[in-house]
């Protein structure tokens, strides 16, 4: 009998609740089945446009070797280089993994050699808060495509290491056709540090681009493994690039010219005007935090510092290793200004016009101040001429009053670069790198490595 014949046989006419129980599976069964079916896809495909990372959870695990078969052969290298130490906020779960490297891992035995120039390290990491929600700008790398993205990934080698403590590994690859540094947050990375690292990367997308910063290319923000991707600049830190300079028959060719001088320091200038139009002090100039392109464009480096100010402000500890660039305000611990890093990049091009030798080398820590209290300056470097010599001592004025504006020594480095000699400059001997941390002000306390 069909269910109309038996609704007819059964119920009275107009008896709607009868009608309804001989008809139940077809008007409440199915009709709400179908629109749990709904209400569950509708769900998914919210979470998966705009949580990704809990559509992840959701899913059924693979193994370890699977996920990252990807990334299978990439080593992690021991030591710290000018993009440590930095930070963007999350939420992972407590299972927290990253790359692991293979056998052939490199130690972190010391070995005194410069053929290999250094990328050096910012100061130790703070414990910090960032006060502001980071945003996944720039752009946020597909997170599911991820591994696949990169190319030849490689470590960046080391030939030098001094105590080193990271969380962050450091991968050359290549992305889109292009040369790119990966910052990887280290499996042993805690809570803070994970903030900290997402922070940093925050703060640098808010920072905006400028033709002498390092551009920030994607950061991978809502799963493991962490990731921010930089340019890289194949001639790496300045530092590194005026050791390798002094030697002969290097390979790829390096030369350090007067009027290379002014044009680097004129790219620093204008990268550090830009700071400061933002109310940025950026507190570490100096060749270490200077990034160096293939074709000799300087870019300044060395933000976690000013990351770390614009957060913690005075509670932010100073970097012992960072003393004999600091103008004397700061190291009389007064606030420091805008003109506090025009003496350090007086101090920059006494660097550049000696490739590399550390300043105030035969003057403590401890006596540096006094030093500065007697009005003595910076010697003339053998290599240096008077054009830059004048500039260097206008920067390094005891009076923070009397030091020029970055507008004025701007006008100067353009003048001087006109006028400059493209003679290159030489060095009698290659840098003791031991000797150099001496001279430097480097504890024992502080880390540093040369790649």
């Amino acid at each position: 009998m069909s269910s109309l014949a038996e609704a007819d046989f059964r119920c009275k006419h107009g008896d709607t609740i009868c009608e309804i129980r001989v008809y139940e599976q077809e008007v409440i069964i199915v009709p709400i089945f179908l629109l749990a079916i709904f209400l569950v896809t509708v769900v998914f495909i919210f979470l998966l446009h705009f949580c990704p990372e809990k559509v992840e959870r959701l899913r059924p695990q693979v193994s370890k070797s699977t996920a990252r078969r990807a990334l299978h052969g990439i080593d992690a290298p021991p030591g710290i280089n000018v993009m440590e130490h930095e930070s963007i906020a999350l939420d992972v779960p407590s299972s927290y993994s990253t790359f692991h490297p293979p056998n052939n891992y490199l130690s972190k035995t010391l070995s005194v050699s410069v053929d290999k120039p250094p990328l050096p390290p910012n100061h130790p990491p703070q414990p910090s808060k960032p006060s502001f929600i980071p945003i996944a700008q720039p752009r946020e790398l597909p997170r599911q495509r991820l591994p696949e993205s990169f190319n030849l990934v490689t470590p960046l080698p080391v030939a030098f290491s001094l105590r080193s403590e990271t969380s962050v590994s450091l991968y050359r690859a290549r992305m889109e056709n292009r040369n790119v540094v990966l910052r990887v947050l280290n499996d042993t990375a805690d809570a803070e540090e994970r903030h900290n690292f997402l922070g940093f990367a925050s703060f640098l997308s808010q920072l905006g681009p400028h033709p002498f910063l390092p551009e920030l290319l994607g950061v991978v923000s809502l799963r493991a493994p962490l990731v921010t991707v930089v340019e890289e600049l194949e001639n790496r830190d300045l530092l590194s690039f005026l050791w390798r300079c002094r030697q002969e028959h290097v390979d790829p060719p390096c030369e350090m010219t007067e009027r290379r001088i002014f044009t680097m320091a004129k790219q620093v200038a204008s990268a550090l005007e830009f700071l400061h139009s933002k109310d940025l002090l950026h507190g570490q100039i100096r060749a270490r935090s200077i990034l160096v392109t293939k074709e000799y464009t300087a870019k300044l480096w060395g933000l976690h510092g000013v990351y770390t100010r614009k957060n913690q402000g005075a509670t932010k500890k100073d970097d012992a290793s960072m003393k004999k660039w600091q103008a004397p305000e700061v190291l009389a611990k007064r606030t420091a200004g805008m003109s506090s890093d025009i003496w350090s990049l007086g101090i920059l091009l006494y660097e550049m016009a000696t490739l590399g030798e550390a300043p105030f080398a035969e003057i403590s820590v401890n006596e540096l101040l006094q030093f500065h209290q007697r009005g003595k300056s910076l010697k003339k470097p053998s290599n240096c001429s008077n054009t830059l010599y004048a500039t260097i001592k206008g920067c390094c004025q005891w009076k923070d009053q009397e030091r020029p504006t970055l507008a004025e020594v701007s006008r100067k480095l353009l003048s001087g670069e006109k006028s400059a000699s493209d003679k290159v400059l030489k060095a009698p001997t290659t840098v003791n790198i031991e000797q150099y941390l001496r001279e430097a002000g480097y504890g024992e306390t502080n880390s540093y490595t040369v790649f």
